[in-house]
């Protein structure tokens, strides 16, 4: 999200609750990437698989520690 949440969290918390049936517990314990990622569209996730490649560069960054 390219704002602050802060400003926005009514707002949210109600879409979540309508759109994903969150009740508050589970809109305040989601970070707002978790959210972000409820909310997005299904279809734009599905563009490509994870290559090798980047799954290797993914599972080398983790065991250096770096997320």
């Amino acid at each position: 999200m390219p704002e602050t949440f802060a400003p926005h969290t009514l707002t949210l918390c109600a879409l979540a609750a309508r759109v994903l049936g969150w009740r508050p517990g589970e809109f305040w314990g989601a970070t707002p990437a978790e959210l972000a990622a409820c909310l997005a569209d299904p279809s734009a996730a599905a563009a490509a698989p994870l290559g090798r490649a980047e799954l290797d560069r993914l599972m080398e960054n983790e065991a250096d520690g770096q997320h």
